[in-house]
């Protein structure tokens, strides 16, 4: 009977051990499975930044295009009639050479407008933008230019055309 309980005793601890290595086991199983996932994501963490980076280095053409005509609706400061205009209205004002209400000459106050739009729109330094270019173009003669920063070979462009053979073209170097 003793041996017999001996016995019992021993298979309880025998049991007990492979109960504990197999617990151990578990345990180190599910530390290398905690670290793969962690060393997963932070892979993938590391995938998503550079390709988030990478998009935005450079100005895309529907982007020049949507912020051209943008300007066109921005309203100046010239007021005609107590109404203030567009710039695409003060365009075609500055054309006929007409004054706003206040006595100033439209072209000095769209020269001044599209000045301030540029410069608070394509910041040069803190985004990819290295320069820039704006021309106004009536009847096939550069009539007015915005420019600042470097022109370099990589730029998007867009023109857009407007009555009375006027064409205003953005040319963004990145």
């Amino acid at each position: 009977m003793f041996i017999q309980m001996k016995n019992k005793n021993k298979r309880a601890q025998d049991k007990k051990q492979a109960f504990s290595l197999h617990s151990k086991r578990a345990q180190e199983e599910m530390i290398g499975f905690a670290l793969i996932i962690v060393i997963v994501a932070v892979i993938l963490l590391v995938f998503i930044g550079f390709s988030l980076t990478r998009e935005s280095d450079r100005v895309e053409s529907y982007e020049v295009e949507s912020f051209i005509q943008a300007v066109m609706q921005h309203t100046s400061d010239c007021r005609d009639n107590l109404e203030r205009l567009p710039v695409q209205n003060l365009i075609l004002k500055c054309r006929s050479n007409e004054i706003c209400i206040d006595n100033r000459n439209t072209c000095d106050v769209l020269k001044e407008t599209l000045e301030e739009i540029m410069s608070e729109s394509w910041k040069i330094g803190d985004t990819p933008v290295i320069g820039y270019n704006l021309s106004i173009i009536m009847e096939n003669q550069q009539v007015m230019s915005i420019n600042a920063g470097n022109k370099t070979n990589n730029f998007k462009g867009s023109l857009q055309k407007l009555p009375h053979d006027i064409e205003v073209l953005l040319n963004v170097y990145y």
